[in-house]
Parts: C-alpha cells; structure tokens; sequence
C-alpha cells in the first residue's frame, strides 16, 4: 500500500486559511446578502465580524499541512501556537515563530480559533471531544480540514446552536457524503461556512498525486520497495 504525501501541502494549507478567513469575516453571509438582492448599501454598523490580526491561532497537528499553515497564518499578523505529538526542532519553532503547549488543554481554554490539521486514527478520534470543545471561549471558532471523525461533531453543532461557540468551517464530516441537518441549518443561519471536502482540489494536486502514483508502481514493477510505502505501523 502507498499513498501520495507532500502533494497536497499547500492546497489543503490555502483552503485552510480561507476558512479562518471566512468564518470571522463572515465571506458566505456577505455573499448570500448580495444573491438575494438583500443589500441596501454601507453602514457603519453592518455585516461586523472579527479581526484575525493578534488572534491566536491554535494549531492541532504540526506536521506538513500544519507548518504550511502557520506560515500563511503569521503573513496575517496571528499568533501561532501549536499542540503536536512530538515538539518541532526549536530551529523550526524560531522559524515559524511558534509556541508549543504540551497539554492540548490548555491551548485549547486560550486560542481565539483552533485549526485540526492532524490525521485520522483510532488515537485522534474525537480529539476534540464535548468536554475538550466546552475548554473553548465562546468567541471562539474552529475550523477543520483534516478529517471529520477528529471533532465530536454532535457535540460542536449543540454548542454553536447553544451560543457556546462563535462558528466554524468545516471541509469535513464525519458521516460525509452525509452532512447533518443542523450544520446545514446553522451554514444558512451565518454560523458556520461548510465545504465538501475541497481542500486538496486542484487541477496542479490532482497531477502530481497521479505522477506520484507512477512513480510507486513503476517502482513496485521493477522490484523495488515504492517510495511511499504505507507500513502497517503507520495507520
């Protein structure tokens, strides 16, 4: 078994980014406003939303897709802070400007949006779990295009419905094609900005994950080992 790694760092890192854009500054409201013929001009007061610059962003998986993420992120003007199995070489943390929490916790109870960019596997599973998200502030926001069975989806929806969270964008479900009503509900509402599983879908990706697939099988062909095996003690 081989898979296809690095190619779709930065795909998925930009749709990641326009999520934490979108959410706080409330891109797909403005949008509806203006295809229902609803917009009556500027005020003051109107369409306000959150500023992202000084936020905290919290970073839950630094690997590829996460330090792809964290260099958009600083471009912005946030600040990084991440929470990862194993903690980066302290040249790659000066380098992204960094900061590491070792309890997931308390990261979470302290970020102004949290961002799930770690794998899918039995020990991720509901990482952020009910009472992982009820650490949260309720200004905060969360956004997740890594994979949906990391967030306990249930209990994310009830909080946003609740006022216990300020929003989310979500790329992924955990029972999709399936996407539950009640996010459905809350994307109309304003709340939340849903995508269906967008984040690696480019023209430039979807080539190089087929160069990559090549490249193994000819490998594999020729009797030698493909370069991007996938060992048993890697899921």
């Amino acid at each position: 078994m081989t898979n296809t790694p690095g190619v779709l760092t930065e795909d998925t890192a930009d749709m990641t980014m326009a999520l934490i854009l979108a959410v706080p500054r409330r891109l797909a409201e403005g949008l509806e406003v203006l295809e229902h013929g609803e917009w009556t001009g500027w005020t003051p007061t109107w369409m306000l939303g959150k500023r992202i610059h000084g936020k905290r962003l919290g970073i839950v998986g630094m690997g590829r897709i996460g330090q792809a993420l964290a260099r958009r992120a600083a471009a912005f003007g946030m600040q990084i802070h991440y929470h990862n199995r194993r903690r980066l070489p302290e040249k790659v943390e000066q380098a992204l400007d960094a900061t590491y929490w070792e309890s997931l916790d308390q990261m979470l109870a302290r970020m102004d949006i949290v961002s799930v960019n770690c794998p899918h596997t039995p020990a991720t599973y509901h990482l952020l779990s009910a009472r992982r998200l009820k650490l949260l502030k309720k200004e905060a926001f969360v956004v997740n295009t890594a994979r949906g069975e990391i967030i306990d989806e249930v209990a994310l929806t009830r909080m946003i419905e609740a006022g216990d969270l300020a929003g989310a964008g979500l790329d992924v479900f955990e029972s999709e094609p399936a996407v539950n009503p009640r996010l459905i509900k809350l994307a109309k509402a304003g709340k939340v900005v849903l995508l269906p599983h967008m984040g690696s879908a480019t023209i430039e990706g979807r080539i190089d994950m087929g160069d990559k697939v090549i490249v193994n099988i000819k490998a594999f062909m020729d009797g030698h080992k493909p370069p991007d095996r996938v060992l048993p003690s890697m899921l």
